[in-house]
């Protein structure tokens, strides 16, 4: 037997087994870059265009009722104490009307908490920092966090899990529509045109901790994300009471002691 031969096939053959491996190891090696890379380019890309319109350190550009509101460690605060209980819902108000946007803040929230993210909405003249619109409803148990509610208007207009339309008003006058036309708590003419999931089962992608709202509104279409899952989404075409542009706002809700924290405010006008 030929043992010099058999010796030289089996080194080459190890020779070979280890240069595939090698050739293996830098493939996946090189597709993990690749792959990291290519994240990279895609988040770059999602927050192309955003810009903070928060500092993390003071309340320039924003103006609200310094007894509730304050900034701490890199988050706007709005608290409410046994000492400073509220009469009216009060609201930290962004200094620039927007009309169609994007926005991306994180928030957290204490259990008793009642807060939300207004937007296109108009300022009170009788009370001081309130604002009348559009809200992405947040609240401490998350029994409506994600909701479209119309603060001080037509009040829900979708449920959390809710794709709807709201009817056109324009054969209604204002101030009879708006006092006859809300039932429990809800506009009456809408029209639910499909779910976007169990009410219940979405309130499971909302943290106890932080979580990121993110709105999406163009034209008479409002879309509210909570850690990018779509929570309700209306399309307005109810001419005679949507508004195409106002103020943006956070809000602390009358009720028991509570405290809500917003961080990372950013914003991309459409």
């Amino acid at each position: 037997m030929n043992h010099t031969g058999s010796l030289r096939s089996s080194i080459f053959c190890q020779i070979l087994v280890v240069l595939l491996l090698s050739g293996s190891l830098f493939s996946c090696r090189d597709k993990q870059i690749t792959t990291s890379e290519e994240q990279s380019v895609t988040l770059a890309s999602e927050q192309m265009g955003f810009e903070s319109i928060f500092d993390g350190a003071t309340l320039t550009n924003w103006e609200g009722d310094s007894t509730y509101w304050r900034v701490e460690n890199g988050s706007i605060i709005g608290e409410i104490t046994p000492e400073t209980l509220l009469k009216t819902n009060t609201f930290l108000i962004y200094n620039n009307e927007l009309n169609d946007f994007e926005l991306k803040t994180e928030f957290r929230i204490s259990e008793s908490g009642n807060s939300g993210v207004n937007y296109r909405s108009e300022l009170l003249d009788t009370i001081p920092f309130a604002l009348r619109g559009y809200q992405a409803d947040i609240d401490g148990k998350h029994r409506y966090t994600g909701q479209n509610y119309e603060e001080r208007k037509r009040t829900t207009l979708a449920y959390r899990g809710e794709k709807a339309a709201i009817y056109s008003q324009e054969n209604t006058e204002k101030p009879a529509s708006l006092r006859t036309n809300i039932k429990n708590n809800a506009w009456q003419s809408r029209e639910v045109i499909t779910s976007l999931g169990n009410i219940d089962s979405l309130r499971t992608k909302i943290n106890s901790n932080w979580n990121e709202v993110h709105l999406i509104i163009k034209g008479n279409r409002l879309q509210h994300y909570i850690n990018g899952v779509l929570m309700s989404d209306v399309t307005d075409n109810d001419t005679i009471n949507r508004l195409t542009s106002g103020f943006l706002g956070m809000q602390v809700h009358v009720g028991p002691p509570m405290k809500v924290e917003y961080r990372n405010i950013r914003l991309k006008k459409l």
